[in-house]
C-alpha cells in the first residue's frame, strides 16, 4: 500500500495540531514517549519532530509533507512547496510574532540603538537579515534556551517568539519592534508534489485541515418557519451566504438552515423564537469547506 510520510510538530504545537487533525477527521494517537504516533488513516506514516527541523527534512525528502512555521522555512532557507497556510498556534487562532525586546529600563528605543550591541535569539539568520535591512551591525548569537532571562544581563536585547506578549511582560521586557510574523504552513517535498498519488493525498489533507479551521467558532442552526414570517426571520440571520430554504410537507412552512458565529447564538436564538421560528436546532461543525 502507498504511504505518505508526514511530519507533525513535536513540542508546543503538538497538542493543538493533533486536535486540528481530529476535527479534520484524522485521528492521531501520540503517547508522551513516542515519536511515532498511530493514526486511523492507513495511508499515513507519521513522525513527530521539532518545527525547527521540519522544513529541512521535507526538503531532503525524509518527509513527503509536514507542518511547520513560516519562520523556520525562512530561517533554514529550505526549498519546499507551501501547500497552504494554517493559522493556529499554541494558545489561539492567530499568527505569532518574533519581536525585538529589551529590559523595561533599557535606553534602546529602536533597532538603530543596537549598533555594536549583542542580541540573543533562536532565529539567527532572520535576525541578521533584519539588522542588515536596517543598516545595523550587531553581534547575533544563538540562544539554546532561557532567552528572556538573558536580556540586560548576558545580552543587550533578544528576539523572541510571542503570541500574547504576557511572558515578556512577566519578565519585565519591552517590545521594541516586530521582526517577523509567522503562522503554520503545510509544506510538501517538491518531488513528492510531482507524484500524482502523493499530491492528491496532500491536497486532500489540506482541504480537510482548512475546513476544520474554517469551522472554528461556528455552529449550524436549523429551524422551521411559516412563509408568512419568513422575511422577518431571515432578516435576523447572519449567514456565510444566503440561508438554505427547503419546503416542508406541510403547506405554508419552510425549513431554514444557516451557519453563524457561536458567539451570536445566545442572542439570536431567543430573537428567532420571538420572530416566529420553531423547532430550532443548534449543532456543532467539524469542517466548513468553501
Amino acid at each position: 500500500m502507498a504511504k505518505l510520510k508526514l511530519g507533525l510538530p513535536k513540542g508546543s504545537l503538538q497538542e493543538s495540531t493533533v486536535e486540528l487533525f481530529k476535527r479534520a477527521g484524522i485521528r492521531v494517537l501520540a503517547s508522551e514517549r513516542s515519536y511515532f504516533p498511530s493514526t486511523d488513516d492507513e495511508e499515513l506514516e507519521v513522525m513527530l519532530v521539532r518545527s525547527q527541523e521540519m522544513a529541512t527534512y521535507v526538503e531532503d525528502g525524509l518527509f513527503d509533507a509536514g507542518l511547520t512555521g513560516r519562520d523556520w522555512i525562512i530561517e533554514t532557507g529550505a526549498h519546499v512547496k507551501e501547500v497552504c497556510e494554517l493559522v493556529y498556534a499554541k494558545s489561539g487562532f492567530r499568527p505569532v510574532q518574533w519581536v525585538l525586546a529589551v529590559p523595561e529600563n533599557s535606553p534602546v528605543r529602536s533597532v538603530k540603538d543596537l549598533q555594536g550591541k549583542r542580541i540573543a535569539t533562536e532565529l539567527v539568520n532572520v535576525v541578521k537579515k533584519y539588522l542588515a535591512r536596517n543598516k545595523v551591525k550587531a553581534k547575533v548569537e544563538f540562544s539554546w534556551g532561557a532567552t528572556e532571562a538573558k536580556a540586560g544581563i548576558l545580552v543587550d536585547a533578544i528576539v523572541e517568539l510571542t503570541e500574547t506578549g504576557s511572558s515578556l511582560r512577566a519578565n519585565k521586557l519591552r517590545i521594541v519592534d516586530e521582526v517577523l510574523a509567522s503562522s503554520t504552513r503545510f509544506i510538501a517535498n517538491t518531488r513528492a508534489w510531482k507524484d500524482p498519488w502523493k499530491r492528491k493525498k496532500i491536497e486532500n489533507i489540506a482541504i480537510l485541515l482548512k475546513g476544520a479551521l474554517a469551522a472554528e467558532g461556528l455552529v449550524g442552526i436549523k429551524m422551521n418557519v411559516s412563509e408568512s414570517r419568513l422575511s422577518r426571520v431571515t432578516s435576523l440571520l447572519p449567514a456565510l451566504r444566503k440561508p438554505t430554504v427547503s419546503r416542508l410537507t406541510e403547506d405554508g412552512w419552510v425549513a431554514l438552515e444557516v451557519i453563524m458565529s457561536e458567539k451570536e447564538v445566545k442572542q439570536k436564538i431567543p430573537a428567532l423564537k420571538r420572530a416566529g421560528a420553531e423547532g430550532i436546532i443548534e449543532y456543532p461543525l467539524n469542517k466548513v469547506i468553501y
